[in-house]
């Protein structure tokens, strides 16, 4: 699944993640008033959208990914409250500042608990231009365990002493919440919330999104083994620790993220009609 310090990525990787990318580019001019650097910030993160939904990661209309828009006011985009995540596009994302106010005009509403847990975030961390919240079950299931993440998985001994965890507060609407929630996660790129769920970041959209795919996919390897009868097999610290240290000689950012978000893109992109497609 990943490539070794010093090995070299096919050209044809780097290829069909340029091709991916590339593909999202319509053509279309932005809408009156926006950038041409964020147009292409929204088309990416509705992209993410497309591919969570597929992914059944989303949670009805609640769930937020959200990602920073460059410049000194950290403004960043989140998506319209009441939508489905298979309904977002470029244009319908909402550009928010740090207080959770809407920067132009909108018709839709911005979700409290969004703000509180992406906006902790965007508050304190430089470095963390996307960031995903998710519900999902195998992410919650974990997430009520109180020996949190397992680590005697493939997956699971990959992210040793790299998963934060943050206590349940109840529902995440009250900014006093924002300063603990960010000191929680201090510099790390995943956290689990106590009975609540899951939140990733990163400086890109494909690096973050590629961070909450391998965290998901180690609690998925969790509950499956933990329904299983028998012993578990348990990893050694060594052991886990090597995995760990593994994969962070590897080159999975953000070459590798940015050729798997390409993919899971292609895959969406397929599907697209005039009225779905979200690079609009």
């Amino acid at each position: 699944m990943t490539a070794p310090a010093d090995a070299t990525a096919p050209a044809a990787t780097e290829g069909a993640a340029a091709d991916a990318y590339d593909a999202c580019n319509t053509g279309v001019a932005p809408p009156q008033g926006i950038p041409l650097h964020e147009w292409a910030l929204r088309i990416e993160l509705a992209g993410l959208y497309r591919v969570v939904h597929r992914l059944g990661w989303c949670d009805l209309i609640f769930n937020h990914i959200t990602a920073r828009v460059p410049g000194p006011e950290r403004h960043f985009l989140i998506n319209p409250f009441g939508l489905r995540y298979d309904e977002v596009t470029a244009s319908n994302l909402v550009l928010i500042d740090l207080d959770g106010h809407p920067v132009r005009p909108t018709l839709w509403p911005v979700n409290a608990a969004g703000f509180v847990v992406h906006g902790a975030v965007h508050r304190h961390r430089d470095d963390a231009h996307v960031v995903l919240h998710t519900h999902t079950r195998e992410g919650m299931a974990v997430a009520c365990k109180a020996e949190g993440l397992s680590h005697d998985s493939f997956y699971g001994a990959m992210l040793t002493d790299e998963v934060a965890y943050h206590p349940f507060e109840g529902v995440s609407v009250h900014e006093g919440e924002m300063e603990r929630l960010a000191a929680s996660l201090g510099p790390r790129q995943m956290m689990i919330l106590r009975n609540h769920g899951l939140l990733s970041c990163g400086p890109d959209v494909p690096t973050g999104f590629f961070a909450m795919w391998l965290l998901q996919r180690a609690c998925e390897t969790q509950c499956d083994a933990q329904a299983l009868t028998g012993p578990p097999e348990i990893l050694s610290a060594p052991v886990r620790e090597r995995t760990r240290q593994d994969r962070k000689r590897s080159r999975i950012d953000p070459r590798v993220a940015r050729t798997v978000l390409a993919a899971l893109r292609r895959e969406v992109d397929a599907g697209l009609t005039v009225t779905t497609d979200y690079r609009r």
